[in-house]
Order: structure tokens, then C-alpha cells, then sequence
């Protein structure tokens, strides 16, 4: 295991002293419990807008606390959901009267921990909505999952929901817009290599030179099949298909498209992927009106990509383009 940390018990408590140390003008980090807050948290009248999970897939979640964006992130061990009391204590950091909105990626553990956290914080007062996101369309089940997991569409929630958050708008009003994430958000996900978890100090799974997995999860789950490596286009295509035949998506119909690096895959890479995604959508007559592309979740060093796309409309569109001030994400500010 070659790795730039110095023991693996220690690598989130350092990573998130130097995230503090370079970003006090866009977060606050408590420790014990840990967990990441806006700089201005809380923002009084706001709802305020919470994701959280294991750690290994930066910027997500903790860089993409900041205005117009989450309000908190908490971050669990590498590849581990955060504890209840990480998650009550967030949302009490950020409630500023208007009630929390969890964004939650469909893992057992996230569930069940984020539902714990909200009845405790139900009982101190505080209005809490949870969504689920589920938007892998790889498998229907998977290690760590009932159902689909949550995978890039996550990202697109929270800063859409972030966006509608930093409007002023009703904790339902953000809800109903996280929900349409949920509905028209789909994504898969492939790759070329596994990663080494730090405490495991070995690859999660092998993979053999030659040879590639379709449909992984971002934890190096098992995805749809395993196969020799074909080219980007071929690639392409066997991600892109499967998420156009799944959203109930028809021509005309006006997309975002959003190609993701998982960690080991360089842009250069991922820019031959996105510019066969985008034919392949046009194709279908979908209009790509927006796009990401970029490593934006992770899973530690693993080489691989997953292509995520969501349905827009004129509001999702406004939320999109609105400013947002993250480490992960910033413009129009």
C-alpha cells in the first residue's frame, strides 16, 4: 500500500485539520463529533441542507459546504457511515428556524443512521425532511444497499437543493425539489481498477489487468459484469444505455449530463467519455443543456467513471446556474 498518510487510524481527523486550516473563509470543522459546517452557520430563516457519508470519496460531502450548497457535511470513516450524534449535532448547528433537509445516498448504515439522528432531532424541536437518493441503475441490490444506491445524482441534489435553500424557500418547497432529483436522476458507473481502503491496506477486490467491471459501486461493489477493457466509445455506450432506457425520458427532452472521475481517471480521460455521451444523447434526441465533468465523487485511487443524467426543467435549470461558494464547486460568485 502506497499512500501519502501517516497511520491509517488517523487519516480522516488529519485530512479534515488541513481542510479546516485551508478553507475558514467557507467552513467551520468540529471535532468529536466531527462534522463540517458553513462558516456562517446558522443562517437564521434558512433551511438548512445536510448530506453525509464515508470518507474516501472527496470533495463529497465536505467540499461542497459553503453558500448555495450544503449547510453541513458529515464525515464517517473511510467508506463507513457517520454516526447519529455526528448527524443530530449538524443539524443542530445549522437549524436556523426554518427546519433541515437530510440529502441521504441509499446505504443501509446512512439510513439507519440518519433516521436516528432525525427522531432525536424531532424530539429538541427541530423540523427534519429526509430524501433518499437512488439513482445507480447498475443493480437492484447491492452489499450495502435494499434497492438501488446513491450515487452521482447526489451531488446534483445538493446544489440544486442548496440553491432553493439560499432562495428562501419552505423546507417542503426543498423537499419536493430534491424529490424530482430522486425521480429523473439516474446514473451507472464502471472500473478499470480497484482501491485500497487505508485500514485495509490491501485492494478492496482484484481486477485483473485485462479486464474491466461494469456497474460498480463506489465502494468497489460488485456491478452488472466483469469483461476484457473495450474502448471509451464502447464504454460509453454500455454506461449510457441502460440510464436513457430507464428515466422515462422521450425527444426533446432537455438533460444534464454529468461525467464523473473516481479518483484515479484523468480528465483527459473523461472528456473522450463525455463527448461520446453527449452524441449518444443527441442521438436519442435529448438536448444536453448543462454539464459537469470531473472527479466530483470519489473512491479513493480507483480508476474508473460513472456518467450521471438528469431530466431539467426551467427551475432546476435556474437552481443549477445560481452562485454557489463550495471548495468543490464554485460559480457566479
Amino acid at each position: 500500500m502506497k499512500k501519502l498518510i501517516n497511520k491509517p487510524e488517523d487519516v480522516v481527523k488529519e485530512e479534515l485539520e488541513g481542510f479546516a486550516i485551508a478553507h475558514p473563509d467557507l467552513v467551520k470543522v468540529h471535532f468529536g463529533p466531527d462534522y463540517v459546517v458553513r462558516a456562517d452557520a446558522p443562517v437564521k430563516g434558512k433551511v438548512g441542507v445536510i448530506s453525509g457519508g464515508g470518507s474516501g470519496h472527496e470533495p463529497m460531502h465536505g467540499g461542497y459546504v459553503g453558500v448555495g450548497m450544503l449547510d453541513a457535511a458529515c464525515p464517517g470513516a473511510v467508506f463507513t457511515s457517520p454516526t447519529p450524534d455526528q448527524m443530530l449535532e449538524a443539524t443542530k448547528a445549522v437549524d436556523g428556524g426554518a427546519g433541515v433537509l437530510h440529502i441521504v445516498k441509499n446505504y443501509t448504515g446512512d439510513i439507519m443512521n440518519f433516521e436516528m439522528a432525525a427522531e432525536l432531532a424531532r424530539a429538541e424541536g427541530i423540523d427534519v425532511e429526509a430524501v433518499v437518493i437512488d439513482d445507480d441503475v447498475a443493480v437492484q441490490d447491492s452489499l450495502y444497499t435494499a434497492g438501488r444506491r446513491g450515487v452521482g445524482s447526489t451531488v446534483l441534489a445538493e446544489k440544486v437543493c442548496g440553491a432553493a435553500a439560499e432562495e428562501g424557500r419552505s423546507l417542503q418547497e426543498v423537499v419536493a425539489v430534491c424529490n424530482k432529483v430522486k425521480k429523473f436522476g439516474r446514473s451507472m458507473g464502471m472500473a478499470l481498477t480497484s482501491c485500497t481502503v487505508p485500514h485495509a491496506g490491501k485492494p478492496t477486490f482484484d481486477l485483473p489487468e485485462d479486464e474491466m467491471e461494469i456497474g460498480i459501486g463506489i465502494h468497489g461493489e460488485p456491478g452488472r459484469t466483469r469483461m476484457k477493457i473495450k474502448t471509451a466509445d464502447e464504454i460509453t455506450e454500455m454506461l449510457m444505455d441502460p440510464i436513457i432506457k430507464d428515466i422515462p425520458f422521450k425527444a426533446g427532452d432537455e438533460v444534464l449530463l454529468f461525467v464523473n472521475g473516481m479518483g484515479g481517471t484523468p480528465p483527459i480521460e473523461l472528456y473522450i467519455i463525455f463527448r461520446k455521451a453527449v452524441e449518444i444523447a443527441e442521438k436519442a434526441g435529448l438536448k444536453v443543456v448543462r454539464n459537469l465533468v470531473g472527479s466530483y465523487i470519489t473512491s479513493l485511487e480507483m480508476a474508473g467513471c460513472s456518467i450521471t443524467m438528469l431530466k431539467m426543467d426551467d427551475d432546476l435549470l435556474k437552481l443549477w446556474d445560481a452562485p454557489v461558494n463550495t471548495v468543490g464547486l464554485r460559480w457566479g460568485v
